[in-house]
């Protein structure tokens, strides 16, 4: 995805993220996320050095209202338990490995005074778009638990997550993933230890690339000369 591409959506747009852009995003995550200590500039700058394509804003009528970013893996060597730090080697994306087969979803965030207007659907809608762009074979995530500690002292974090997937109860990061079309995975402990509502617990999710092409190789396979040596 070109950095200055835009693609209207109502009076919300989804555009690659520039170096201008990283102030507003630095003040907006620090509201979104008021108990985790923000991104760092140097963070924000070295993502879009290392993998400028995965890392996309939300503007609402010019203003910075969303933000999501990725990296590329190879899925293989990360599948076990791992956390937030050591995936993205400490939000830097110097894991980020061109021979990968999977978008790994690093983080999303939105406004909180502005859920509910379909900024986060159109920030993953941008990330599905890029994956098919790419022709790489999925995108994982681990997302937060918000919801469960409410009901941490009442139930396990995996019996927490049944009940989503029941109907029984609502999480407002899960329940949102899986009206994406992601699937549930399994539970990922001590992902962001600091992450108090969810007791460090995140939820591993998958959406699998429809439009991926295991007879060709993926763009940044393509274009690093290194597709002869990746597996998927």
């Amino acid at each position: 995805m070109h950095e200055k591409s835009r693609t209207p959506v109502g009076h919300v747009s989804v555009r690659g993220t520039t170096v201008s852009d990283v102030d507003a995003l630095l003040a907006l995550q620090e509201r979104v996320y008021p108990n985790i200590a923000p991104w760092r500039r140097d963070q924000l700058t070295l993502q879009l050095g290392i993998f400028p394509a995965g890392q996309l804003v939300a503007e609402l009528d010019g203003v910075i209202v969303g933000c999501a970013s990725a990296l590329v893996i190879l899925w293989d060597e990360w599948a076990d338990e791992h956390t937030w730090k050591q995936i993205t080697a400490a939000g830097t994306f110097k894991t980020h490995n061109p021979a990968g087969f999977t978008l790994y979803g690093a983080e999303v965030f939105v406004d909180p005074c502005l859920r509910g207007k379909r900024i986060g659907h159109e920030l993953y809608e941008g990330r599905r778009q890029l994956c098919k762009q790419l022709n790489l074979r999925r995108i994982i995530a681990c997302g937060r638990l918000p919801g469960y500690h409410t009901v941490a002292h009442d139930m396990s974090v995996e019996l927490y997550v049944k009940k989503i997937l029941w109907g029984d109860l609502v999480d407002p990061v899960l329940s949102f993933q899986l009206r994406e079309g992601f699937h549930y995975c399994g539970i990922m402990p001590d992902y962001i230890p600091e992450d108090i509502e969810s007791h460090g617990n995140a939820s591993l999710i998958a959406w699998v690339n429809p439009d991926y092409d295991p007879a060709q190789p993926t763009a940044l396979q393509r274009d690093s000369n290194i597709f002869k040596l990746a597996k998927p």
